[in-house]
């Protein structure tokens, strides 16, 4: 998502920078703008703080409520997507090639600038997650379809929403967006023999297979973006307002279809997997900021790792699932894309009143 913030607001996010302006916070609203939250545009020059924080609480709300209905579409009419579960990658393609186009230089000097923190949260993220979804599926005793898809999950990159909780959580935004652009560029090279790790015991996985799966999907799709931008970085940038929204529709698509292939499953499973989904959200928002916490971080960068480790890219994990598992599988990943932006939104209202 996008959510400028004039000198005041950056203020009272980064209280231990600089009082000028960081531009830092300009990649990273650029960066939000593609990571499925509708938003105001990404280039709002002199509107007020105030201004800003609803705009970004509107688009917090907003978000979990189109996936909400979108997966109740899903459920109510699974006849009416037959056949859709094959567009999924490409609709995948779609969001992760708007993310791409709102990426810049400064993405990355980020990390260059902060290499220990980055790393950090980064094996943080790897490590926790994938851990913790184990441990949920064996806890909650999980069939093994289902535990496939929370292990999945827990395997994923960085949440499409975690830098504009990360904002509003008043936590270091910079850090948020370097984690979340590391987490999903390295994802080709990790997610796949982490879930061969710890899933197959429960499904055969063909990790060769699904290294090329997330290659296409998710790698490509955001170089190809990030060209664009470097090629006609002008053009990009007056549709920058369009782009999350564009991103927030192609994600309920997605979950619609997830959904209505495993309406079956939903109705006779669905509390067991909400459960798994508030387990394993809760547990690694609450490692997310211990972790943070103990490696001396601050306030802010601890806030920053506790929504890069908690909040997963759930849509490709959908993808992944329906792809290389069953719909069923899939199953975990709809229920969490929807309930870790409610989760997100709370924690980072209940964080942002601490700070103020």
């Amino acid at each position: 998502m996008s959510t400028e913030q004039p000198a005041e607001s950056e203020q009272s996010n980064q209280p231990d920078q600089s009082t000028q302006p960081d531009p830092s916070h300009q990649a990273a609203q650029s960066h939000q703008a593609a990571r499925s939250e509708p938003s105001e545009p990404s280039e709002r020059h002199g509107s007020d703080a105030t201004t800003g924080d609803r705009s970004a609480r509107r688009a917090v709300t907003v978000f979990p409520v189109l996936v909400l209905l979108a997966g109740a579409v899903g459920l109510l009419l699974p006849g009416s997507f037959t056949g859709w579960g094959e567009a999924v990658p490409y609709l995948l393609g779609v969001v992760m090639f708007c993310m791409g186009l709102t990426m810049t230089a400064q993405d990355f000097r980020g990390v260059a600038e902060r290499p220990w923190a980055v790393a950090l949260g980064l094996v943080a993220h790897y490590v926790i997650m994938p851990g913790l979804g184990w441990a949920v599926a064996h806890l909650l005793q999980l069939s093994p379809q289902l535990a496939a898809g929370v292990i999945l999950v827990g395997c994923a990159p960085s949440g499409t929403a975690s830098n504009v909780v990360t904002y509003l959580a008043r936590g270091d935004v910079a850090l948020s967006v370097s984690v979340a652009t590391v987490s999903t560029l390295v994802a080709p090279l990790v997610t796949p023999p982490l879930t061969l790790l710890l899933a197959g015991e429960y499904l055969p996985v063909d990790a060769g297979s699904m290294v090329t799966d997330i290659l296409k999907t998710v790698l490509l799709p955001v170089l190809a973006g990030l060209a664009v931008r470097l090629l006609a970085g002008r053009h990009v940038r007056r549709a920058l307002s369009v782009l999350p929204w564009l991103s927030a529709l192609t994600i309920g698509v997605i979950v619609t279809v997830v959904v209505a292939g495993s309406a079956d499953a939903i109705k006779s499973a669905a509390l067991l997997v909400f459960v798994a989904v508030v387990l394993h959200n809760g547990l690694g928002l609450a490692l997310g900021y211990g972790a943070g916490r103990l490696a001396r971080l601050g306030e802010p960068g601890s806030r920053a790792m506790a929504f890069e480790v908690g909040m997963q890219n759930s849509g490709l994990a959908a993808s992944l699932a329906s792809a290389h598992f069953s719909p069923t599988a899939a199953l975990p990943a709809a229920v969490f894309s929807v309930w870790h932006n409610i989760s997100g939104a709370l924690a980072a209202a209940w964080l942002s009143r601490r700070a103020r």
